[in-house]
């Protein structure tokens, strides 16, 4: 069952897990061979995309480097019958709705943009007088 969160555009419920965009997911989908052979093909990617606006024409596009170091885009339909599960890997800190920049970026960089840990700052505020208070209490 598919849950639409109609606040956020970049996110939406899947079963039980919370998916936005930018999240590291994988899509276990149903392919038909000959002779009426199924098998399950996985497809694991980053979200980039949400589409659609109802529960009936909602789909995410899914952005994954093949092995060649090529990038491969996928968009899947959510209420299609092929789809038989999409799993959680990594849960992303960004906020954008759409990430389609993430095509000029290489891992480092992609990874560093996504997966930022937020680190609490334990730097101390020092303030400077300024250059008249010194003069004023020198006199």
């Amino acid at each position: 069952m598919i849950f639409v969160n109609t606040d956020m555009a970049n996110s939406f419920k899947y079963k039980e897990s919370q998916l936005q965009v930018g999240d590291t997911i994988t899509i276990d989908y149903r392919i038909k061979e000959a002779d009426n052979k199924e098998r399950i093909q996985q497809f694991q990617g980053i979200l980039i995309a949400i589409k659609g606006t109802t529960l009936e024409t909602k789909m995410i596009t899914v952005r994954k480097l093949s092995k060649s170091g090529v990038g491969v885009e996928r968009i899947f339909p959510l209420q299609s019958p092929f789809v038989a599960s999409i799993k959680l890997d990594k849960k992303s800190t960004y906020q954008k709705a759409k990430l389609y920049f993430l095509e000029n970026l290489s891992d480092q960089d992609l990874r560093q943009k996504l997966y930022k840990q937020n680190k609490s700052s334990s730097k101390k505020h020092v303030t400077h007088k300024s250059s008249s208070h010194k003069k004023e209490a020198a006199k």
